[in-house]
């Protein structure tokens, strides 16, 4: 035994975004019954690795028969000396569900920095629609039956795309971490050399290994080519993947934050510049706030200019430089890296330089090469950083399960469909066939009527969780109260689930109803906040603290929730959390927030005042530990 062996954990040293594979993007030829091998190209090493596989998307299961890893050596050829056959909780066949994620157990593996490495499936069945990563910018190799063990895979049919593969983690010293960057199709590579690996992402990697102060830090790409922040595009919003692809990452110290130009594409007015800004800039808040909350350094990257692309006109350009403005100076961001500086014209900075520019908006090799090459690897040796948690005063937010509003009469021409993915595992959606394109409908049975009461005169915001595949499917009519209805078109989430803004209604104190009623058949709705802060909820948002649909949860995991008397609340945390304790009325409005501290694992007790609180059910929610309960009491 070693005493004096330096403790390790994972880090992840590649990944790659995962989304709905597009119709255009499919595989050449079925992977059922077939064997794909697919290659990557790690940033750190190791000598101890797992794999993460995706089901994520898809909507059947997939039967995955075996996986070996080995080291590639060019195109589709392994080293098979170095191949490997990975199990999955002991077995080396696995079975993925609809919606599912998995990591492979780890394995002895000797990975060295920026080494190629090949991934070879073989499937059984699998399923119509395929979780993947279309703009790989690596060729990956499809081969009929079993043939897993084959060296250079004679006679395959080549694809530039990768399926099922998300992530790779190495078992690397405790001082190693990674860098997580969101980011479009420029982080994606689009325009750089397929099988070169020499998007702007890998020069940076490259030039981080060449640092002894950074050359243990792993690079992860999670650029989606055509993403957008906010909605529509391709692939899940940066909003909705946030958590999943930047937040979760193993061994995350630091992330950079490059995207949003897909979303300014589409201004063309003034009065949209202005709302396209803040809203991109209220997002990017809240990724901050997320990073801080696990003590994760956060730089953003400025936006490229686009001069020469569809995407440019005046007002799109006043956006664009709005919100580099905002990156530049706010002092929100830990750093900046100013890419647009870095490679705009100095005759035209609405321009990326004549000698780079191909269409427009994408760099090309050279570029690339530059981009990377301009990041100042200082802003990466930084040692870890405790951020204080900042609680904002005056916000209340209101959540309401979408389901819960469909009754035999009320909402009666919608359809609660159970879902993995859905908050409280339930959507609603139209019934098939049922549209009201020209106004709303009068019929109660075309209505979802939430009735909400709010504490303060101001502009509330009114957001969706929704999932509006394309955009035949993605519009709602909403009023407030006996308001006029308020299309609200162009909803696309590009087939996930992502919160959209609905409506900004300035309420008074006091009472209120919302009324939504469909527009087109196939969106798909889950869940309804309504809050005076300007930013997007994240996740699945909050518990509905009055769901009448499921049990009350008072025990979860450990964390343990009790009235124990009017006036006193106790619970139970197995390990150190901070916990948020608040008491609800059963018009849904927060009445009290008890407690939002740290806590000690163990049972604690809190007592308040309940002298001045009307008599009636209350609802008391708890959060800590990633967990949420709740439990009602007769006051």
């Amino acid at each position: 035994m070693n005493l004096f062996a330096q403790p390790k954990r994972w880090v992840g040293t590649w990944a790659t975004a995962e989304q709905l594979t597009e119709s255009g993007n499919m595989p050449p030829l079925t992977l059922t019954d077939n064997t794909l091998r697919q290659v990557v190209r790690v940033s750190i090493g190791g000598d101890t690795l797992r794999l993460k596989l995706s089901n994520e998307f898809s909507t059947s299961t997939i039967e995955i028969k075996e996986v070996q890893i080995a080291v590639s050596k060019g195109g589709s050829l392994i080293d098979a000396t170095t191949s490997k056959s990975l199990k999955f909780n002991g077995q080396t066949t696995l079975t993925m569900n609809a919606g599912s994620m998995t990591v492979s157990d780890p394995i002895a593996f000797g990975l060295t920095p920026r080494m190629d490495v090949a991934i070879t499936i073989y499937y059984g069945s699998t399923s119509t629609t395929v979780t993947g990563h279309p703009g790989s910018r690596t060729t990956s190799y499809i081969l009929a039956g079993n043939t897993l063990t084959s060296i250079e895979m004679a006679g395959n049919t080549p694809t530039d795309h990768w399926y099922n593969i998300s992530g790779i983690d190495v078992l690397a010293p405790a001082t190693s971490a990674c860098i997580a960057i969101l980011g479009n199709s420029i982080t994606d590579g689009r325009g750089s050399t397929t099988n070169l690996q020499n998007r702007w992402t890998d020069i940076f990697s490259e030039a981080l290994l060449q640092n002894t102060t950074t050359n243990n830090l792993g690079v992860l790409n999670f650029g989606i080519g055509g993403n957008c922040v906010l909605a529509g595009g391709l692939g899940p919003t940066a909003n909705s993947r946030y958590d999943r692809d930047i937040i979760s990452q193993s061994g995350i110290r630091y992330a950079i934050v490059f995207i949003g130009v897909n979303d300014i594409g589409g201004v063309s007015t003034a009065a949209a510049a202005t709302t396209k800004a803040t809203d991109l800039i209220n997002a990017f808040k809240v990724y901050i706030k997320k990073a801080h909350a696990i003590n994760v350094r956060i730089y953003g990257a400025t936006i490229l200019p686009f001069n020469g692309s569809s995407y440019y006109n005046q007002y799109s350009d006043l956006c664009r430089n709005t919100v580099n403005q905002w990156i530049r100076t706010s002092g929100f961001y830990d750093g900046v890296i100013d890419f647009d500086r870095t490679i705009r014209s100095t005759t035209d900075t609405t321009r990326l330089v004549t000698t780079y520019q191909n269409d427009g908006l994408h760099p090309d090799a050279a570029t690339y090469v530059k981009m990377g090459q301009c990041i100042n690897t200082d802003l990466f040796s930084k040692t870890d950083t405790i951020y204080p948690v900042i609680v904002k005063t005056g916000v209340e937010a209101f959540w309401f399960e979408a389901e819960r509003f469909v009754t035999a009469t009320a909402g009666a021409n919608y359809d609660v469909v159970s879902n993995t993915l859905s908050s409280n595992g339930k959507y609603i959606t139209a019934k098939a066939g049922l549209q009201s394109l020209a106004a709303a409908s009068t019929n109660v049975a075309d209505l979802i009527t939430i009735p909400f009461t709010v504490t303060k005169d101001t502009t509330y915001q009114i957001f969706a969780r929704l999932n509006c595949p394309t955009y035949n499917d993605d519009s709602y009519w909403v009023k407030v109260d006996n308001g006029a209805y308020a299309m609200v078109n162009g909803l696309s989430t590009g087939g996930s689930f992502a919160w959209m803004k609905l409506i900004s209604p300035i309420l008074t104190k006091g009472n209120h109803t919302l009324t939504i009623c469909y527009r087109e058949d196939g969106a798909l709705m889950d869940k309804i906040c309504i809050t005076n802060e300007d930013a997007a909820p994240d996740g699945m948002g909050s518990a509905d603290p009055l769901l009448t649909s499921i049990d009350i949860i008072k025990n979860k995991d450990g964390f343990i929730l009790d009235w124990l008397s009017q006036s006193a609340i106790s619970f139970e945390i197995p390990f150190n959390s901070r916990v948020s304790l608040q008491l609800y009325n059963l018009l849904g409005a927060k009445v009290k927030e008890l407690v939002y501290s740290e806590f000690k694992a163990g049972r604690h007790t809190v007592h308040f005042d309940s002298t001045n609180l009307s008599k009636g059910i209350y609802v008391c929610t708890m959060h800590a530990g990633g967990r949420s309960l709740s439990g009602k009491m007769y006051l």
